[in-house]
Parts: C-alpha cells; sequence; structure tokens
C-alpha cells in the first residue's frame, strides 16, 4: 500500500462527499427532507479578516469570474426561480459578486476590506445541522495516481466507465459486492464486462477514487488522463472508518485516515470484508485533460471552492467560512489555526445533506491531499448580500 493513499481527505471515513468534480454527473437523489429555513439574515457590526485574502487577490478574482459566468446560464436562472429564501434572488447575487470584485480589486488592507463589506453587505448564517449554526466541514481533492491502460499483473484493478445499457438498469442497482465481487477483480463476469477504463495498482487507491469524484491519472504510456465522475449507482454509501469502529477494529477516538490505512496495512484481507460494505458505485468518464470541475460546471479553484447542499445553499453566491484549517507553519508543517475565509459555493456532493455540511476544495495533487485529510471540524457559513 503506497504513501500515497495517505494524502487522501477524511471523506472516505463516514462523512463522504462524492463531489461533482468534472460534471456532468447525475447523482443518486437523497430522500425528501422536511422543509427549512437554511439561511438567517443577521447584521454584523464587523466582518472577521481573511488576512489571506490581499496574497491571493487572484485565484478569488477568478473564482468570482467562475461563479459569474454560471449565473449567465439557463441552469442558474432555473436554480433561483426555486431556491426557498425568496430575498436571495439570482440578480442580487449578481450584483454581491460584482460589489465584491469592486472591493478586492480597490482595497488597500484587509481591515479595509471588512470594513467595507460590514457597511455595505448583509450576511446570511447558515442554521447548520442544529438550528444554531453549527456546521461540519471537511476536505476534498483531486489526486493524481499512477494508472495503465491496460490490464497487468501490476496493474489489475479497475475504474469503470458507464457501462452499455446503464440508463436500463433496475433500482435499486447492483451493490459493489454484486458488481465487482469481494476481491474487486470479479468485474468481467458481469455488467461491468468491457467497460474497463484504466487499471490501478492498489485496490484502497482505485476505492479512494471513487470517493473524491475525480482524479488526473500519469499513465505508464507516457500520457496524462483526467477523470470525473459519470454516474453513480442507486445504492447508499458506507464509509469504511465507520464500519471498523461498529465491529471494533477501531475506537470512536482514534478515526483517523493514517489509522484507517495502517489497519489496512496490516490486515490486507480485511479490504475484501469492509470495502463491499460500500454499496455505492462510481462510474468515469475522460475528461480529456479539464480542470476540476463542480457541480455548476465551472473550474474550481484551490482553497476557494466549496460544495454544500444545493437545495438549501445559493449556487455560486460568496461566502466566508469560520473554521479550523491546517495551515502551514514556519516549518512547513501543517497545524491547526481558526480561519476566516472568503470562498465561492460551486459545488455538491451526494452525501452533502443539509444546511449543516460543507466540503472544501483544496486543489490537485500531494499537498491538497495533505491538506483535505486534515481538514474535520466545526465552524460557521455565512453568505454575503449586498443589502
Amino acid at each position: 500500500m503506497k504513501r500515497s493513499l495517505i494524502l487522501a481527505s477524511l471523506l472516505f471515513l463516514g462523512v463522504p462527499a462524492i463531489p461533482l468534480l468534472a460534471q456532468p454527473k447525475p447523482t443518486t437523489q437523497p430522500a425528501a427532507k422536511p422543509a427549512q429555513v437554511p439561511l438567517k439574515p443577521i447584521a454584523p457590526s464587523t466582518v472577521a479578516v481573511d488576512d489571506q485574502i490581499l496574497r491571493d487577490r487572484r485565484s478569488v478574482l477568478g473564482a468570482i469570474d467562475q461563479s459569474l459566468r454560471y449565473l449567465q446560464t439557463s441552469k442558474a436562472i432555473q436554480a433561483y426561480q426555486n431556491y426557498p429564501v425568496k430575498e436571495i434572488t439570482r440578480d442580487r447575487v449578481i450584483r454581491s459578486l460584482r460589489r465584491f470584485r469592486q472591493l478586492l480589486l480597490t482595497a488597500k488592507s484587509e481591515a479595509a476590506l471588512s470594513a467595507a463589506i460590514a457597511k455595505e453587505f448583509t450576511l446570511y448564517q447558515s442554521t447548520g445541522k442544529d438550528n444554531q449554526g453549527t456546521v461540519a466541514f471537511t476536505g476534498y481533492f483531486e489526486p493524481v495516481h499512477t494508472a495503465s491502460r491496460k490490464r497487468t499483473a501490476e496493474y489489475r484493478y479497475p475504474l469503470y466507465a458507464l457501462p452499455a445499457g446503464f440508463s436500463q438498469w433496475k433500482k435499486p442497482h447492483p451493490t459493489r459486492l454484486e458488481l465487482e465481487g469481494a476481491d474487486g477483480l470479479q468485474g468481467k463476469q458481469g455488467k461491468l464486462r468491457g467497460a474497463e477504463l484504466v487499471w490501478m495498482r492498489d485496490r484502497l487507491e482505485a476505492f479512494l477514487i471513487q470517493v473524491q469524484g475525480s482524479a488526473r491519472l500519469n499513465l505508464t504510456d507516457g500520457t496524462t488522463m483526467t477523470i470525473g465522475v459519470a454516474a453513480i449507482t442507486d445504492q447508499p454509501y458506507s464509509g469504511i472508518g465507520r464500519e471498523l469502529i461498529k465491529d471494533n477494529k477501531l475506537k470512536l477516538e482514534d478515526l483517523n485516515l493514517p489509522n484507517v490505512l495502517k489497519y489496512f496495512q496490516e490486515n490486507p484481507k480485511d479490504l475484501d470484508i469492509y470495502l463491499p460494505r460500500n454499496r455505492r458505485f462510481v462510474f468515469f468518464r475522460n475528461t480529456f485533460g479539464a480542470p476540476a470541475l463542480g457541480s455548476l460546471g465551472v473550474p474550481l479553484t484551490g482553497d476557494r471552492s466549496i460544495a454544500t447542499d444545493k437545495s438549501l445553499m445559493p449556487p455560486g453566491a460568496l461566502a466566508l467560512i469560520q473554521t479550523q484549517l491546517p495551515i502551514a507553519n514556519s516549518q512547513k508543517q501543517l497545524e491547526q489555526r481558526s480561519v476566516s475565509r472568503f470562498v465561492l459555493d460551486q459545488d455538491t456532493g451526494g452525501a452533502i445533506i443539509g444546511a449543516g455540511r460543507v466540503d472544501i476544495f483544496t486543489g490537485t495533487g500531494v499537498q491538497a491531499g495533505n491538506e483535505a485529510g486534515l481538514i474535520n471540524a466545526t465552524g460557521q457559513l455565512y453568505y454575503l448580500l449586498l443589502k
């Protein structure tokens, strides 16, 4: 089991995101939720300073421009026609983004920017998972792996393209166990035969790509392929970390990614037991080098794009998150710090359900994976709208 696995997000432990990278990507519809008011306006006298925003001004401006591009689409018009908070309209979101963009271009300091925001904007706070504003934050990223276009003795665990006739599959769809077998190698015996897209060296690595929803693959023939989700089966998701706790293999207080990876390093045969417990299966498509895309169909920006429940949260809008995030110290080691950060709401996920869940996109590759794997905290979520 390779070191690259340690870079995966905590999501697969029990709070899966399966963000909608590299759209289009159909998702299993969640069960109907009771009506709720997801956001409540507040009028703060000050706005917490994002002390990285001027240094990171170019990427924030780029993320804003991607949201503005989305908001001109028919998809955005339709989304805001049904948005549950009536005073939050597409026009208001557009005006808010444009004004924030102007303020960001002219701001001389973070304090001056915060003062202008407090004067001109109203904040709408997410009611959270407890109706008191508590939001659970996790991270996700676009991993980079090595793969093969052909099956070999070394590369033998497939990732699959959408099988022919998938739209006619009877629901509920077959489970992971039924599709690929307990050992993950039996796909050629049934509905997956002929749908192999690429082969991976490590079974858990292939599983983690299904959790993340996309990957950048360095192929053994010297080429590169980017993949994103084509479809997800109509089956529930189960985090393998939670399954280990259920069977008393790990204690709840010890639930973290390194401990789960250590468990499977020491007990590799147990992959045959625990991976099939995640009944959901993910199919991929070649995205031909495209950057990681969110559910809005625009590229995601590392550390500045988030995923939320789009039946509740305003797509494309400017948000402010306050939570604990891993930040590199002077020794370039990641340590948890309290952070206020402006972000754009540009993605969603099959398990990002309710007003109390946010997933932060950390980017592509090793460092992004390190950061994503350490995001597991609570905090607050606000949206900024012009008064």
